[in-house]
């Protein structure tokens, strides 16, 4: 195979309808917009709108609340914790922080900190460093004869 043989598998591609282009394109004189009205016009915005009734996104009454102050924390299990540390991925003599996950490829990016889950089995003894931890997390880490430091507590005494 050459360069200049390279082109898409067919029907991968369309030709564009050029609209408005006089009767014999078919697409003429209204463009397929039909003809007369608010929709045959350019710049129309009428989702939600029924007809002058009292459209059912304001008929429904508002419900909830939306936190600003919400963390977005990522959530990680003990089990996929000793899944990087027998996979070699996590080091046993380090800290267990944000930054030492996502370097192992646990979690994907750092957003407002890490909460321990206790989903799984946890057998290596760690050090963790982070926002926050289930009870079963904690509980789990203990166990295996770790220690958990919270971030935000140790924030708010110092």
């Amino acid at each position: 195979m050459k360069l200049n043989e390279l082109r898409d598998n067919e029907g991968a591609t369309k030709n564009r309808i050029r609209v408005g282009r006089g009767i014999g394109s078919g697409k003429g004189k209204t463009g397929g917009r039909g003809v007369k009205g608010q929709k045959a016009r350019s710049g129309v915005r009428i989702k939600g709108f029924e007809g002058g009734q009292m459209p059912i996104y304001r008929r429904l009454p508002k419900r909830g609340f939306n936190n600003p102050g919400a963390r977005d924390l990522n959530e990680v299990n003990v089990g996929r914790i000793q899944q990087a540390v027998d996979a070699g991925k996590l080091a046993t003599d380090a800290p267990v922080t944000v930054e030492a996950l996502v370097a192992a490829g646990v979690v994907s990016r750092v957003r407002d900190g890490v909460k321990i889950l206790g989903v799984g089995e946890l057998t290596a003894k760690l050090t963790f460093q982070v926002t926050g931890a289930s009870k079963s997390a904690r509980e789990a880490i203990e166990k295996a004869g770790g220690s958990l430091t919270l971030l935000d507590e140790a924030v708010a005494q110092a």
